[in-house]
């Protein structure tokens, strides 16, 4: 029986990957969230806790209710599908949804891999071990690649940034709900269960 070895890295090393060594990386390692970022720097996040876990079964069971009814308007994904953007990065949003006709532009080979396309609406929610401006970087990073959409939630300060292109970030205090128009047609989110 082989022993597990935990690695360490001091914070200043970076791990580089390709594109064609993620892949393998990702499916021998099924129990560990990872990125790839635009650099080639592989990213590790950690599992979340039990508050972060039911949030986000919240948001993604809201978005599949809507998907569900409104079946022809695209595809949602959990935070266990990787994107292969433009850029070269490999990011996992926490939620994300493509158009129906982006994703049926795909080959199936290309469906059953890292989707080569960056989703349209996405969401990401910060746990509370995670740094702020990361995410806020992913966020940008995310609507300079394609996202028309995207949502970072901050329940630790009840406070979520709205990123669209072409605008400034929008900060809303406490919302109650938020609208995904004109993006996700009649998608409207109530925050109450992420607020807890």
């Amino acid at each position: 029986m082989a022993s597990t070895l935990r690695l360490e890295l001091p914070p200043d090393t970076r791990l580089q990957v390709t594109p064609e060594q993620f892949l393998p990386l990702a499916a021998a390692n099924p129990n560990l969230r990872l990125e790839r970022n635009a650099n080639g720097e592989l990213i590790v996040m950690p599992p979340t806790g039990g508050e972060s876990g039911q949030r986000n079964f919240s948001l993604i069971g809201q978005l599949a209710a809507w998907v569900a009814s409104h079946p022809d308007l695209g595809e949602g994904f959990d935070s266990s599908t990787g994107f292969f953007l433009p850029n070269g990065a490999i990011r996992s949003p926490d939620v994300a949804w493509v158009r129906g006709r982006r994703w049926q532009a795909l080959t199936p080979e290309q469906r059953r891999g890292f989707p080569p396309l960056c989703p349209d609406f996405v969401i990401e929610l910060r746990s509370a071990s995670d740094d702020l401006a990361p995410l806020q970087a992913k966020m940008r990073e995310y609507i300079s690649q394609g996202t028309e959409l995207g949502w970072l939630i901050n329940p630790q300060q009840r406070q979520v940034d709205c990123y669209r292109p072409g605008s400034e970030m929008e900060r809303f205090d406490h919302p109650l709900e938020l609208s995904g128009e004109p993006v996700l047609p009649g998608f409207r989110l109530p925050l109450s269960p992420i607020w807890l």
